[in-house]
């Protein structure tokens, strides 16, 4: 099906005052005002046919203001002109138009006013008759109305050609400008889309980022400290009978972890340090951590204030390894934590004498790959060597600020 000559819906009203259609729009209404104040006066001022005959041809052009104004306006600024209307509109403009072209050839300038809103409002086929009509009928009907000599036929029947063919010109840039803003709101429609797009994409990312963070604080705080519990309690109920004073030593460290859990939830939900870095330094959260965990605790290097960021790494990171060391070591294992301050990075490492493991059959869980996840989110690496029978050693080393920097 042929494709009308005019422009498409906007896709919306923010979009539609980007169009440069829309924005000079004015500049068509002083244009058809001048062309047709221009037309009255010639018709009004030339010498030729008579003054009633002016007269009357001055009257047929009167009501192609209101005509304008009150119809064919909204029709041209509707998004899309609706063609019933617009050819109903155009048909009273010609109606109006060519009796006074006919009788006064001077009326004929009003071409250069309505062949634009041919083709701003119909299809290219029904834009090309009318305008066919508008340049070519009042020529003929004014040459058997008067009769005039062969020499003014020649003449203005050759000054309607050039008009046809200049309409037919501006018909064809008219369209250009239609196209070039149907592509530009097409565009901004797109970009209007992909902002829209992006926005979605940004706020899912984050709420996903923000779900694997928290997903990884409950694991490597709630999650571990309920499974020490658990294994707690298994121990507790297997020394009741024959060794109370080891299930009380076990008691009382299922009490420290629960309360421990118990800051930890409170620090989760504040969004603020691990319980046990709180007034602490890391040194000293570990001390506290080895000992829930029966483990030993070697610091070398020198000690000094970190960014919170790697030592909340380093700390989740000794409470994994141990976890699992616990978890998955064996009934009975030793563990011991190293701490090293270099100047340029600080290193954790969680050694463990269990059963071992191979770590290419390990998939799924949070555990080690929150460890590497935490470990790369820092700028630093994680590595975990184990094998079968040989224990397990996790070691994560992360880029701090050098203390030279701090002069």
């Amino acid at each position: 099906m042929e494709e009308p000559a005019r422009r498409v819906s906007a896709p919306d009203d923010d979009t539609a005052g980007a169009y440069s259609w829309a924005r000079s729009f004015r500049i068509w209404d002083t244009y058809f005002a001048l062309i047709w104040l221009a037309t009255l006066v010639f018709v009004l001022g030339t010498g030729y046919p008579g003054w009633p005959v002016r007269v009357v041809a001055a009257a047929l052009l009167v009501p192609l203001v209101p005509l304008f104004v009150w119809v064919g306006r909204p029709i041209l600024r509707g998004d899309p002109p609706e063609e019933r209307q617009a050819l109903g509109y155009l048909l009273a403009a010609m109606a109006l138009f060519l009796p006074s072209a006919i009788l006064v050839g001077e009326t004929r300038l009003m071409t250069f006013a309505l062949v634009p809103q041919c083709f701003m409002t119909l299809r290219m086929r029904q834009a090309l008759v009318a305008v066919v009509v508008i340049n070519l009928v009042p020529v003929a009907g004014w040459a058997l109305l008067w009769w005039p000599s062969d020499q003014d036929v020649f003449f203005n029947a050759l000054f309607a050609v050039v008009t046809l063919v200049f309409s037919v010109a501006l018909g064809g840039w008219v369209i250009r400008i239609i196209e070039q803003s149907q592509e530009r709101a097409a565009l901004i429609a797109e970009l209007d889309a992909s902002r829209h797009e992006v926005s979605r994409l940004s706020t899912a990312h984050g709420a996903l980022a923000e779900r694997e963070r928290m997903a990884r604080e409950i694991h490597d705080t709630l999650a571990q400290g309920f499974t020490s519990l658990l294994m707690l309690i298994q121990a507790v109920e297997a020394e009741l009978d024959h060794d109370v004073p080891q299930a009380r030593r076990h008691l009382a460290l299922m009490d420290e972890t629960a309360r421990q859990n118990l800051a930890e939830a409170r620090a989760l939900v504040a969004g603020g340090a691990p319980a046990d870095l709180d007034g602490a330094s890391l040194p000293d959260a570990l001390r506290r951590l080895a000992a829930r965990h029966e483990a030993t605790l070697d610091v070398t290097g020198s000690v000094r204030p970190l960014p919170a960021g790697p030592e909340v790494v380093a700390l989740r990171s000794c409470q994994e390894a141990l976890t699992n060391a616990r978890k998955h070591a064996g009934s009975s294992f030793a563990a011991g934590i190293c701490l090293a301050y270099t100047d340029d990075a600080l290193t954790v490492s969680v050694r463990d004498d269990g059963c071992g493991f191979d770590p290419r059959t390990v998939t799924g869980g949070y555990g080690l790959a929150g460890l590497r996840a935490r470990a790369t989110e820092a700028g630093g690496t994680s590595e975990v060597r184990s094998a079968p029978g040989d224990g397990t050693t996790v070691t994560v080393r992360l880029p701090v600020p050098s203390p030279r920097s701090a002069w």
